[in-house]
């Protein structure tokens, strides 16, 4: 069984900052990427960045500059550093982390439950 649990939500002012944090554990062989998607009501979910084991990045436009993947291999904890908050940054974010199984050998996507980020103007 493998879990993601986020944490570090909540609610913060426009231009605030909040940090995200997800742990990964259970029984995981290896953690491939690792990475944030969030969902605004009515809305689909969409990337907001990811890291790869070597440490690769990738974000989308909406967030370039302002927030800030980063992982500790050593925690299988991946963290979303977000500054500069906008309202249209509200949404439930969710963890999400590409994981080999220990007992399977089995590479599959896991998510996190999410975690509520309001942003108020």
């Amino acid at each position: 069984q493998v879990q993601l649990v986020e944490s570090g939500g909540g609610l913060v002012q426009a231009g605030g900052s909040l940090r995200l944090s997800c742990a990964a554990s259970g029984s995981i062989a290896s953690i491939n990427t690792m990475g944030w998607y969030r969902q605004a009501p009515g809305k689909q979910r969409e990337l907001v960045g990811v890291i790869t084991s070597g440490g690769s990045t990738n974000y989308a436009d909406s967030v370039k500059g302002r927030f800030t993947v980063s992982r500790d291999n050593a925690k299988n904890t991946v963290y979303l550093q977000m500054n500069s908050l906008k309202p249209e940054d509200t949404a439930v974010y969710y963890c999400n982390a590409l994981i080999r199984n220990l007992r399977s050998s089995y590479v599959n996507y896991y998510w996190g439950p999410g975690t509520q980020v309001t942003v108020s103007s």
